[in-house]
């Protein structure tokens, strides 16, 4: 079984190699899409890249994969790309940075032709994938298209629907697992297949193979246990992050194999 090759150390590397095929079932290689990439953002108009954290979490908490994701591809990509985490509840503050990084005056309007201009890929995790598809909302009512949306467990918040993709996504994926009093939604779909893709709604199981998160707090792992899997399963976030460098890959770049 092979992962991405990620500049990382050779013990996280085995470890990705270890999780993923502890994973029953696991989606095997045809299984997974080929996303083409990007076309290259304007010199002025970086790709820009939001994660929404779920739960209560801090938008900076170290341990959490959302906010690893994020220091990785910073660190992969310093310059043509802008990545921010935020927490679930601060959707709005969200959405004025990616307003900003567009170019919008300080009453939040943009040109047509910035609108055009714009590279967006939102990912989130449990509150923080609800949180997301409601910002690709807004988005959408401001005529501004994403690229990618990646939804990791989530679960619903009051008075959201996490279930259908607006029109202005081009491409979604979601990842899921079914177990325990706190699991994410099994199935999305899009508000127009014609203008949408959902690549995948990827289910992944723990009762027979857990993932032992050490370094989570015990009140997440004693009381949302799978839910909590899944945020720290390094073969999961492997596959967000291949999705998302395949939108951040120049158009003559090798496509990235999954397994």
């Amino acid at each position: 079984m092979r992962l991405p090759a990620f500049s990382l150390s050779p013990a996280l590397l085995l470890a990705f190699n270890v999780a993923a095929c502890a994973l029953s079932p696991v989606p095997q290689r045809h299984d997974w899409p080929t996303v083409p990439p990007a076309s290259a953002a304007p010199p002025n108009h970086p790709i820009i890249v939001v994660g929404f954290v779920g739960g209560v979490v801090k938008h900076n908490d170290p341990i959490r994969s959302e906010v690893k994701l994020a220091e990785h591809l910073r660190a992969e990509y310093p310059r043509g790309v802008h990545v921010e985490t935020f927490e679930n509840r601060r959707r709005e503050t969200a959405l004025h940075a990616i307003l900003t990084q567009l170019g919008a005056d300080r009453s939040g309007v943009l040109f047509e032709n910035e609108k055009r201009q714009a590279r967006i890929i939102l990912y989130g995790h449990s509150w923080g994938g609800s949180a997301m598809v409601e910002l690709a909302r807004e988005l959408d009512k401001r005529n501004i298209p994403v690229l990618l949306t990646i939804q990791v467990d989530s679960v619903k918040r009051f008075g959201m629907d996490d279930s259908v993709i607006p029109p202005n996504v081009a491409r979604a994926a979601n990842f899921f697992q079914p177990n325990g009093v706190i699991h994410g939604r099994a199935q999305i779909r899009a508000a127009d297949p014609a203008k949408t893709q959902i690549l995948g709604n990827f289910r992944f199981d723990y009762k027979e193979h857990p993932i032992h998160c050490t370094e989570y707090p015990w009140y997440d792992q004693a009381f949302a246990k799978t839910h909590t899997e899944i945020e720290c399963d390094p073969a999961v976030w492997s596959r967000v992050e291949a999705l998302i460098q395949q939108q951040l890959a120049s158009p003559t770049t090798k496509r990235i194999d999954f397994l």
